[in-house]
């Protein structure tokens, strides 16, 4: 009997370790997130380690694997969706958006980071309604999920593009009064406020940006794994305990998926 437990313990082992050799090919999982952009992942000051959604979602889908992982910062999406593209990377952690879409593939949403604007404390604009307004400028990251969004669905303001997405670009464009507002997501504008007097976050948001992780073009064995993982983080309480845990302000557990991506 022992050695008939022995030998099943042994060929579910031998394929689990074949099913991962499937879907990482390295042996380990490499994952990339963006490295300015604390909604997805961020370096810890004290410890050094990479935490938060992303580092707990890398770690535990590595874990169900059976495999060791690595997870790094990339400079902008350009940097992320590039490291997956070149197979310097299995995963990476990237805002969904139509257009990223023609060169990765990916998963379910599993957080919606909300953006909001930032303004001078003296600025007359109040909430997200004050910005579509003729004349009105709108500093945002260039190509930044919010930057897709607002170029879909502006009708009067127009757009001042960040290249990068630097905050300290944002502050200077502001004091200069180059632009009237600054759209971001609200982690990153909250951080910036409170250490940098003589700005404010308007009432409200002007979108979710949906968060998700993205494959190679065409892996869709990896895809399917890894959607079958965030229905499980989801309901086990996983990706809500890593948002509070990282102290996220304006992060919300995404719903679950009701159809594939296109």
């Amino acid at each position: 009997m022992r050695r008939l437990i022995t030998t099943v313990t042994l060929l579910a082992s031998l394929f689990t370790l074949a099913a991962a050799n499937e879907l990482v090919s390295t042996g380990a999982l490499r994952a990339t997130y963006i490295g300015q952009n604390p909604v997805q992942a961020f370096i810890d000051p004290t410890t050094k380690e990479v935490r938060g959604p992303g580092a707990e979602i890398t770690r535990a889908l590595a874990q169900k694997l059976g495999v060791p992982f690595t997870i790094k910062g990339a400079q902008g999406v350009p940097g992320v969706i590039d490291s997956v593209k070149k197979g310097d990377a299995d995963i990476g952690f990237v805002a969904y958006d139509p257009v990223r879409a023609v060169d990765v593939d990916f998963s379910q949403t599993y957080s919606l980071a909300q953006n909001t604007y930032l303004v001078p404390e003296s600025s007359p604009l109040r909430s997200v309604d004050d910005m579509d307004k003729p004349g009105q400028r709108i500093g945002v990251g260039e190509r930044d999920a919010g930057d897709f969004f607002l170029t879909r669905t502006l009708k009067n303001a127009t757009l001042t593009r960040n290249p990068g997405g630097n905050l300290e670009v944002a502050v200077r464009l502001l004091d200069a009064r180059e632009i009237e507002a600054y759209a971001a997501n609200r982690q990153r504008l909250t951080e910036l406020v409170a250490k940098t007097p003589g700005f404010r976050i308007v009432t409200g948001n002007f979108y979710g940006v949906e968060q998700a992780v993205i494959v190679r073009k065409g892996n869709k064995t990896l895809l399917e794994a890894i959607d079958r993982f965030l229905d499980e983080a989801r309901s086990s309480g996983l990706i809500a305990g890593s948002i509070a845990r990282a102290g996220l302000s304006g992060v919300d557990v995404a719903p679950p998926r009701t159809e594939q991506r296109r």
